[in-house]
């Protein structure tokens, strides 16, 4: 067997820390863990069904070592780790997707999974560098065969051919010849992602990117050419099949090339839905949203955004009423149908192999946690079905082979892991993953909280109160800020690892006798698209900053919180966030730990809009600075600590650079933790066990009474 990755060197110097000290806790507490064994059970993640043989699989990071796991839901005890890695190095699993006959899984090791550098990233420091590389593996085990170096794998129906992206072009190999050797199918300009087989297994679907537009496109494998769907100045993605395989369903985005991120975008120029004829590319538009609300589109995080039904009709999201829904229209076009009425929105959605049933999750009667739901969709789409209810949280449905339903759960107590949906209960696929010793009994259960912003508006947190907290005493606290900002905290662990991490944290820190407030401050989602969408948020005036000082004021009037000692923590948006609170409260906010926070805006949009250009845009770029916390640094006099990835992909390290020397040039206090070669959610498990060690030395330094700042 080709190794998948070279040796690494050995010895590593993975961080530079600018200041530890070890002191004791500044408070009373009986801290009953430690922050190693609270990251210490599986997080998993990419839950699939297979096409056949009632199987499913999943990746299980335990402690930095990424591994697949498989079992038969039906049968007790059947799961079982089938790939052989061992070690915390970095290396990611992606693209997870079984092979129709369900004997064996494709997936993609190593890689950028955030998307945004084709540069593999390589924080273990290999000596030769990291590879992204797809690998094909048993469901009963053995040595992974390496197929290819690329990235967006898809495996042709009769399970013969894999196609996959590589060097900037699709290609393709044989999985029924181990000898084979990768070939190019076809030499086509732009940046291709989104491969999709036809059902019969003619054609590839794909869609081509171009910049300020992208082209569906459909490659016949006999004639080795290719057709595009009716092309036009828009962009064209997310290509659907039809089940006899001869169209394609597609979304058509009207360009806008004045839209920014980071600022709220409640209309748009109308999106839309097309069918194309995969032959000849000649395509109609079989709906149209309507302008105003909804009219800006409005994804799911799934593989999927149409679903072509057996009923006959394609399912979709949309924001008519201002919540993300469910609609359904007929292939041959007429009025969308709604699915899934009412305040909430839905989320993760999977269509079943046989496209009768579509399941899904949303907070449907319970905001600030998921549940997962059913429509039968056979003939026309029904009503939705509760699959799940309660006090846990249930994502990611997938329907298998055999018509059961499995979820991801959690709860305030375990992270989430893959679980069969037994009539009104659930049944754990691999209980026996979870550390012995892990300490989720010893986890506090967070209170729903809902408090007043500055302006008013009503914001939504998690509060976690220490377990030995004794009446009529008083405890340093902390407020958490998710990034995002399009994310929302729940009440109990997170579908993502990053923010299952950060909750980890936030009991970590209750276990040591803080109070500790996550606040789903607005431009987050979960509340409806005007809160998401909030007006002036971000880089168009930080309204986001109204709720900072809400969740500081609530924490203060609390009376078992002691308000001279309220700390702001955060990353990514949740970093901007904090450095912000610290920029412009810093008599509210004692310290803060800013984790890859953005600075100044005008640095970070063209990491996301590569056209953005401050000198082109002097109106919008006065306003993004103003919104920064750079501009706000002569106020800044409570100490930050600093931790930052220099291969960061999202928020360019410049930030933390730029922010660093003002700091000292202001003379405030500040302390740096620099991780060479990590990306934006850290890749290495220990680098999280020392950022988040890091973090609360940290805070329990800053919080004592001689060290708190005047307030």
């Amino acid at each position: 067997m080709q190794k998948p990755f070279p040796a690494r060197r050995r010895s590593t110097p993975l961080l530079f820390l600018s200041v530890i000290l070890a002191i004791s806790t500044p408070f009373a507490s009986a801290q009953r863990f430690t922050i190693q064994q609270a990251l210490s059970a599986p997080f998993c993640s990419e839950l699939h069904a297979a096409p056949s043989g009632a199987r499913v699989t999943w990746v299980a990071d335990i402690a930095g070592r990424r591994n697949l796991w498989v079992a038969a839901p039906a049968t007790q005890n059947s799961a079982k780790q089938v790939t052989p890695y061992t070690e915390d190095d970095g290396q990611e699993i992606s693209s997870v997707q079984f092979t129709p006959d369900g004997a064996s899984l494709v997936y993609v090791r190593g890689g950028d999974t955030e998307g945004l550098n084709p540069a593999v990233p390589n924080p273990a420091d290999f000596l030769q560098g990291a590879k992204e590389q797809i690998a094909l593996v048993s469901i009963n085990g053995g040595d992974p065969r390496l197929l290819a170096e690329g990235h967006e794998p898809a495996v042709s129906p009769d399970g013969k051919t894999l196609a996959y992206v590589a060097k900037g072009q699709i290609w393709s190999v044989r999985l029924d010849d181990p000898q084979a050797k990768p070939e190019q199918l076809m030499n086509i300009r732009g940046s291709h992602h989104g491969l999709r087989w036809s059902p019969d297994g003619a054609r590839l679907a794909f869609v081509s990117g171009r910049g300020d537009h992208s082209f569906v496109v459909s490659y016949s494998v006999n004639d080795k050419a290719w057709t595009y769907m009716d092309p036009s100045t828009d962009g064209d993605d997310a290509p659907v099949w039809s089940p006899d395989s001869k169209q394609i369903a597609f979304l058509r985005v009207p360009a806008e090339k004045e839209a920014l991120m980071f600022m709220a975008h409640r209309e748009a120029l109308p999106w839309s839905i097309h069918i194309a004829d995969a032959a000849t590319g000649k395509s109609r538009a079989i709906w149209k949203a309507a302008e105003g609300i909804g009219s800006a589109y409005r994804e799911t995080p799934s593989a999927n955004q149409l679903h072509w039904t057996a009923g006959s009709e394609i399912i979709f999201p949309w924001e008519r009423d201002g919540w993300l829904h469910f609609y359904a229209v007929p292939i041959t076009g007429g009025t969308a149908r709604l699915l899934t009425p009412g305040a909430f929105e839905v989320e993760h959605v999977s269509l079943s192999y046989n496209r009768k049933t579509l399941v899904f999750d949303s907070n449907q009667n319970d905001i600030d946690r998921r549940h997962g739901w059913r429509i039968s969709v056979a003939s026309q789409a029904g009503s939705p079905e509760a699959l799940t209810r309660g006090e846990g949280i249930e994502t990611q449905p997938e329907v298998t082979s055999d018509g059961a339903v499995v979820v991801l759960r959690s709860d305030a107590h375990t992270p989430i892991h893959p679980a069969l949906v037994r009539g009104n209960d659930l049944a754990d696929l691999a209980p026996s993953a979870i550390p012995a010793d892990y300490p989720g009994q010893h986890f506090v259960t967070p209170r729903q909280v809902i408090f007043s912003a500055a302006d008013g508006m009503q914001i939504h947190g998690q509060l976690f109160l220490p377990p030995d907290l004794k009446p009529g005493e008083r405890r340093p606290a902390a407020v958490f800020f998710h990034g995002g900002s399009q994310r929302q905290m729940l009440l109990g662990f997170h579908y993502m690892d990053y923010y299952s991490n950060a909750y980890a944290m936030n009991q970590y820190l209750a276990s040591k006798g803080y109070v500790v407030l996550a606040a789903n401050y607005r431009s987050g989602i979960g509340y409806g698209m005007q809160f998401r969408e909030a007006l002036n948020y971000g880089a168009d005036g930080a309204s986001e900053f109204n709720d900072v000082m809400g969740a500081g004021v609530y924490l203060r009037s609390l009376p078992q919180v002691d308000g001279s000692r309220i700390a702001s923590w955060g990353g990514s948006y949740g970093g901007y966030l904090t450095a912000l609170a610290l920029a412009r409260a810093s008599d509210l906010f004692a310290a803060g730990v800013d984790f890859h926070g953005v600075h100044d805006w005008n640095l970070e949009m063209p990491t996301f809009v590569p056209s953005y250009d401050a000198r082109e845009h002097e109106q919008i770029a006065r306003k993004a600075f103003e919104s920064s916390p750079m501009s706000s640094i002569e106020t800044w006099r409570s100490p930050v600590l600093l931790i930052h990835g220099d291969d960061d992909r999202n928020v360019p390290f410049a930030e933390t650079v730029q922010l660093v020397e003002a700091l000292r040039k202001h003379k405030v206090e500040f302390e740096q933790l620099i991780f060479p070669d990590e990306i934006h959610g850290f890749l290495l498990h220990r680098s999280w066990i020392k950022a988040y060690t890091a973090a609360a030395d940290f805070l329990d330094r800053r919080l004592t009474p001689a060290n708190s700042p005047p307030r």
